[in-house]
């Protein structure tokens, strides 16, 4: 089994993971800076673009601010923003309109856990693939977990793999050429329901720390 993170909209690498293998969530950890926690990437007119959530920040009294306990700023309207965003980038895919009635939704009425919101952006993907999520969550946090593979690494920003996979069309890409490992809805609109063909292939990562 392995230990993940949920991410917002995961990107490919991660959801070939978390399809293809036992997944355990990891959901007793501090939350950190710089992580898939509150952002995905997506590809637009202008190339790689990153998507962010806003969260609620503690003060460093408080101390550090468990995951699971990290609140959305929704005082800015960041989904009406993304879904733009998405739209813009995605209206001319292949299937876009074929999912836009199970995606938009999570952007009309406001989330305010930042952790159940990408459960929920993940369990959304599975239903639009007509696959079984994942359930299984930590109760408490290992730092070297006895029973589970640790994949937590993928969580960072900063964690640059290698990839040798097949190239997708892409909507833009004659003009930036292909984009690797972007989010899952990249995936999606671009490939539909050949998504779960496409991962299948053989995804490798390791730590780089």
């Amino acid at each position: 089994m392995k230990l993940i993170h949920p991410s917002y909209f995961p990107n490919i690498l991660t959801f070939s993971y978390i399809m293809h293998h036992p997944i355990c969530w990891e959901v007793n950890d501090n939350y950190q800076k710089q992580t898939f926690r509150n952002r995905t990437y997506i590809s637009n007119d202008r190339g790689k673009h990153i998507l962010s959530i806003p969260i609620i920040h503690v003060g460093r009294s408080n101390g550090r601010q468990k995951y699971k306990d990290v609140k959305i700023d929704n005082s800015y309207p960041w989904q009406r923003q993304h879904w733009r965003t998405l739209e813009t980038a995605y209206r001319t895919s292949p299937f876009f309109e074929f999912y836009e009635d199970d995606i938009k939704p999570l952007y009309d009425r406001p989330y305010e856990s930042l952790l159940e919101y990408n459960l929920k952006t993940i369990e959304t993907i599975f239903e639009c693939l007509q696959l079984e999520m994942p359930t299984a969550k930590t109760t408490t946090f290992e730092i070297k977990p006895e029973d589970k593979e640790d994949y937590r690494f993928l969580i960072s920003a900063k964690f640059k793999p290698q990839l040798n996979i097949e190239v997708y069309t892409q909507v833009f890409g004659d003009r930036h050429g292909f984009t690797p490992n972007l989010s899952i809805l990249d995936l999606l609109f671009n490939l539909g329901p050949n998504s779960i063909e496409y991962l299948k292939q053989e995804f490798i990562a390791t730590s780089n720390d």
